[in-house]
């Protein structure tokens, strides 16, 4: 069985949440959690470079002198790599990084990836969260209750909540996410992770 420590949003301990580790996932495959970050970091990249070859210089194409009988070795167009304003050798081009892994593997690496915040002991889970007015406050002083407002942290939520994502949207550390949005970067990327009691229920019962 794994456990984390129930508590509320005053950071009281209302008890501990225990569940079997196989409702999320079999085991936990750190080359698989490995490749699904790649992938996402991948698909984070803009890929926008661009600079000029010889063909996109201005200039002519015409030779700056002729081949022999000039005493000076022979020299191309002005448009030449060699020659300073001339074009680049291997010029950067826009290029499309992003590519996707099997859609069972990203989902289980995400539901290995929650497993392991767990596992680790850097999970909380909350009792339950309600925010009636965007308040930065109320969230910043959940997570100082909390003892998680020193690192870097990840609320999931049952579903998008935009009275919660506005209260914590100004906290740096913080990243917010419905469990729908959930996935093994975020989980892995921020050091704590803040769960509540129905989303982690949610979570364990859906289908990996």
């Amino acid at each position: 069985m794994v456990s984390a420590p129930l508590k509320s949003i005053a950071g009281e301990d209302v008890g501990s949440y225990e569940f079997d580790p196989a409702d999320l996932a079999p085991g936990i495959n750190k080359q698989l959690l490995h490749d699904v970050v790649v992938m996402y970091e991948a698909n984070r990249r803009v890929g926008t470079v661009k600079t000029k070859s010889r063909g996109m210089v201005a200039g002519s194409t015409k030779k700056l002198f002729r081949q022999k009988g000039t005493g000076r070795a022979r020299m191309g167009p002005k448009r030449t790599p060699i020659r300073r304003g001339g074009g680049h050798a291997f010029a950067k081009v826009p290029r499309d990084w992003s590519y996707r892994l099997p859609k069972q593997a990203v989902r289980l690496a995400t539901r290995m990836a929650l497993l392991s915040k767990f596992e680790d002991g850097e999970a909380v889970v909350l009792d339950s969260l309600a925010v009636e007015f965007p308040k930065t406050k109320t969230i910043a002083d959940m997570l100082r209750a909390l003892g998680v407002d020193r690192e870097s942290c990840l609320l999931a939520i049952r579903n998008p909540d935009p009275m919660v994502w506005r209260s914590g949207r100004n906290i740096a550390t913080l990243w917010i996410s419905p469990c729908v949005e959930l996935n093994a970067y975020q989980l892995l990327h921020q050091k704590r992770l803040v769960v509540t009691r129905d989303a982690i229920d949610f979570l364990r019962k859906a289908e990996g």
